[in-house]
């Protein structure tokens, strides 16, 4: 009935194996031998706190008992041992730091109830951190306080290290509220919070203008690979929340992420070129898209060639951003191996958003992806697929708008084949499904099976893809515009005005227990 997903010196979380859509079908209760610790769990990821460390435990959950043995831990250091004060005043970031860079290896760096001003602190290989609840780690406002990451350096043979980067590209950024460089075997557990405290700062005024260096992140991680986050609170950071980069067997596991939602690109978890991710479990609500997907805008892309790949979605919440799941637009490195599953959805502009444009390249390639067992609700747009993704100072060009067939070339990106099944769209805006491919490069495959689609009784308006030279519109039906193959089976639309389905330039289309 339930699946050990992670655990460390310290703590637990498990997932229910089973399909409910985020939410467990009824509450239950969890017993840690044969004692009450969790009652009335209500979703399908949680976790158990206060272990010891190389310690066996038996979990009951209903009737299924099963026993797990927490990791071994070499040492406990806690940072009022190295002088923090945890008052909400005094600059705690020296003492924080120093405890984790004394840490031994396997040792745990705990962080007790109270408040900590700091700035930006590094990890270290093979440490656990551990935020106990009531710890809030309160981040300075001072933005000369943080330390400025260089973009790359060029390394003697002609290749480069890539340190920083800013929305695709290789970019001087100021240190993160949390900074992992070239790192393993790290975690990051607890029921504490990291508070960016941006709201207090002036991070978000002229947040488009470079001042000094790009604005910091939540979580980024460079080069590093085994760093799981368990449990935290990610709040209020001045822009990405969570940014694994050319990183590899990353998990976010039972987080929460907060940001106002008139906050400026606070997406929430946006892992960039990375392989081998999990995002279970995370209760999103920011200011901008949920999960970004990304690789990189052009020259990364085709410098590296490292897509994101193997990429796993399960078990979140997702409210108020731009897109709850999004892949792209900075995909010059490609996608493929994505699975989402078992999410809600939850007053976004849009649900599933695929992004590209004309000039991403001919590595843009996005392929294999499958969207399944979903609830949305009050989501303006569910489904978009867009390869005239308009922002950015290119993006408005006749190049990117163009609908005339121009050549496929090294900059013509490429999308495959797309499975959307077993959902739920209630309260839909402005329309069901949008996909919209190039005339030189259709999109080459989607298949829609088994999802309901009805609408809101007060529709917003709104276009349902970012691109020039459309109008706003409610209660539109799917639209599919350059598409090579459509498959529709069993699927419910209730409501659409005008044309529920209208298909313009699809070569093969297969409409099959389809209510319109």
């Amino acid at each position: 009935m339930f699946k050990l997903i992670f655990k460390s010196s310290r703590s637990f979380t498990f997932e229910l194996d089973n399909q409910a859509i985020y939410y467990s079908p009824s509450a239950f209760n969890v017993f840690l031998n044969d004692t009450l610790v969790l009652q009335d769990v209500k979703t399908n990821v949680f976790s158990i706190y206060g272990l010891l460390p190389n310690t066996t435990y038996t979990v009951q959950v209903a009737d299924t008992k099963a026993t797990f043995t927490t990791d071994f831990e070499s040492l406990s250091l806690n940072i009022m041992d190295f002088g923090a004060k945890g008052d909400g005043f005094a600059d705690d970031t020296m003492a924080i730091q120093t405890a984790i860079l004394s840490a031994p290896k396997q040792a745990r760096v705990f962080i007790p109830k109270g408040i900590y001003l700091v700035g930006p602190i590094f990890l270290m290989s093979d440490v656990t951190i551990e935020l106990e609840l009531g710890a809030t780690l309160l981040y300075v406002t001072d933005r000369s306080k943080y330390p400025i990451l260089p973009a790359r350096f060029t390394k003697p043979d002609g290749s480069f290290y890539e340190l920083a980067s800013w929305e695709g590209v290789a970019a001087p950024q100021y240190a993160s509220m949390i900074t992992g460089l070239n790192v393993e075997n790290v975690k990051i557990i607890g029921q504490g919070v990291f508070d960016g405290n941006a709201q207090n700062s002036d991070w978000w005024v002229k947040h488009k203008v470079m001042r000094g260096a790009w604005r910091p992140n939540g979580l980024f991680l460079v080069h590093s690979k085994n760093v799981p986050l368990q449990g935290v609170t990610i709040k209020n950071t001045p822009s990405w929340n969570l940014h694994p980069y050319f990183s590899e067997h990353i998990d976010f596991i039972d987080l929460k992420i907060e940001s106002p939602k008139d906050s400026p690109n606070t997406d929430g978890c946006d892992p960039e070129s990375c392989k081998d991710v999990r995002i279970i479990g995370i209760d999103f609500s920011v200011g901008d898209d949920c999960i970004a997907l990304k690789s990189g805008k052009i020259e990364l892309g085709k410098t590296y060639k490292q897509p994101c790949e193997r990429v796993v979605i399960r078990n979140c919440m997702m409210k108020y951003g731009h897109g709850a799941v999004v892949l792209g637009s900075e995909m010059s490195g490609g996608m493929k191996d994505i699975e989402v599953s078992q999410c809600y959805f939850l007053d976004t502009d849009r649900g599933l958003r695929i992004k590209t444009r004309r000039g991403r390249g001919k590595d843009a390639i996005i392929d294999g992806i499958t969207f399944n067992n979903i609830y949305m609700k009050g989501v303006l747009t569910p489904l978009v697929m867009n390869m005239y993704y308009f922002c950015d100072d290119d993006g408005k060009t006749e190049y990117v708008w163009s609908k005339e067939a121009l050549p496929v070339d090294d900059r013509t990106p490429f999308l495959g084949k797309f499975v959307f099944k077993n959902m739920v769209c209630e309260d839909v805006h402005v329309a069901a499904g949008f996909f919209y491919g190039l005339p030189e490069q259709p999109i080459k495959s989607i298949e829609l099976e088994n999802i309901q689609f009805s609408y809101a009784k007060n529709p917003e308006a709104g276009i349902p893809a970012m691109m020039s030279f459309e109008e706003p519109r409610t209660k539109q039906g799917l639209y599919f515009n350059y598409v090579d193959d459509v498959r529709i089976n069993n699927v419910s639309i209730q409501g659409a005005e005008g044309e529920t389905i209208t298909l313009n330039h699809v070569k093969n289309k297969e409409i099959i227990d389809t209510t319109l």
